[in-house]
């Protein structure tokens, strides 16, 4: 390829990755204030706790169960339209919740199923979006591409929940008809991306090595493991979010006001992290900067659950998400950069599972410790927890520890 064929494909790429950020950037606010809008409307329905778990369950499932097949899809046809047809999808979920908010239905059995297929459509869209980011940008760009992408997500998750509750005082069909359209928007602007892979020789078979080639892969990569499993670890037993609504109202003393605050630090912390790391890619010692980060942030929920102040607890919770951030853009740029093309989907799909395990099961751990042994102990047992396994994750996973440049030159 020429200079001139370089040049010209670089500027490409960004005007498609504009494209891509927007769509992305749109979803997640979709996604955040749509996931507000449910858990009130389920909540104002039943009065029960248990019903808001289901809300998660029903969200997190399908995830795990169609990992191996969205992963094959999104390696087997065009990511882009993959994707553009699952925001389709979640375009015509919020519909249906917009549609069942104005009907005045009491019974919730029918918004579970609508978060299922939200759930699914999501488990589709990942992947295949995963996989079509190291396409739209020059390799030497990449990081940078998945720091500014990981800022949007996180820009949406501050903005969303705020729009979401804004939004729901005048009812949850305002709301749910936001969402739609924002996905139905989303999905035009990632038809829009140009950007056309070379055509596939063949789709890979239907067949269980085929369908299990990322859990393998990943097996087979000790750099990729290592990195996956530490982020898996790191948040499945260092995170308080979950237990957020005991520390505004039993520790700190400040009321649902002091809890909206505490739950938007850790996205501010994302966000100037992300922006940072745009700006300053992370040059050398990626593996030894990833666990230390897990350690700061193991360190920073220990403070944290130790805290009676609101201003020391908010800064805890912005260095928690800033030190997430650099172990999410490590992880990412190792996952995404490094992957062959034609595997990238499953290999992304698997990474989805263990993000969903890793948020999902962790408030879930979360809850079980504190009702043994109380909230304070709980979140400073899992904060010493997580250095533990940035520690030990540098003895078992040695070649992470040594891993000096993010992307390694072909």
């Amino acid at each position: 390829m020429s200079a001139h064929d370089r040049s010209g494909w670089a500027v490409f790429g960004i005007g498609d990755f504009r494209l891509f950020g927007a769509a992305r950037f749109l979803t997640g606010l979709a996604y955040q204030m749509q996931a507000v809008a449910i858990g009130w409307f389920v909540y104002d329905l039943t009065h029960s706790a248990l019903a808001l778990g289901f809300v998660g369950l029903a969200g997190f499932l399908p995830a795990v169960l169609c990992a191996l097949i969205t992963g094959h899809v999104a390696d087997a046809y065009d990511r882009r339209l993959v994707g553009a047809a699952a925001f389709a999808l979640q375009s015509g979920a919020s519909l249906g919740l917009l549609a069942y908010a104005l009907a005045g239905y009491q019974s919730v059995w029918p918004i579970y199923a609508l978060v299922i297929l939200v759930g699914t459509a999501r488990a589709f869209a990942n992947p295949a979006l995963q996989a079509l980011l190291p396409t739209l940008v020059p390799g030497p760009q990449f990081s940078s591409a998945i720091a500014w992408n990981a800022s949007l997500w996180q820009s949406a998750s501050v903005m969303g929940p705020a729009l979401g509750g804004f939004l729901y005082a005048l009812g949850p069909a305002v709301v749910f008809g936001g969402a739609g359209g924002s996905f139905a928007l989303a999905s035009l602007l990632t038809l829009l991306i140009r950007f056309r892979p070379a055509a596939m020789s063949e789709r890979p078979p239907i067949t269980w090595a085929a369908l299990s080639a990322g859990i393998d892969y990943i097996r087979s990569q000790p750099v990729v493991l290592g990195a996956i499993s530490l982020d898996l670890f790191t948040v499945l037993l260092g995170g308080a979010t979950a237990l957020l609504p005991i520390y505004a109202g039993e520790v700190l003393h400040v009321g649902p006001l002091g809890l909206g605050a505490l739950r938007s630090m850790p996205a501010f912390g994302a966000v100037a992290m992300a922006v940072l790391l745009a700006n300053y890619p992370l040059r050398r010692h990626a593996g030894v900067r990833m666990l230390r980060a897990a350690a700061v942030f193991g360190a920073a929920i220990v403070v944290f659950g130790l805290s009676t102040s609101l201003p020391l607890s908010m800064v805890c919770l912005f260095v928690t998400g800033a030190a997430d951030m650099i172990s999410v853009y490590v992880r990412q740029t190792f996952v995404q950069g490094e992957t062959p093309d034609a595997m990238r989907g499953r290999v992304s799909a698997v990474n989805t599972v263990f993000i969903g395990a890793s948020n999902e099961l962790g408030e879930f751990e979360s809850g079980l410790l504190a009702a043994a042994v109380g909230a304070v102990p709980a979140v400073v047992i899992g904060g010493a927890a997580t250095i533990g396994v940035a520690l030990l994750w540098g003895r078992l996973f040695p070649a992470l520890k040594a891993r000096d440049r993010l992307m390694v030159q072909g």
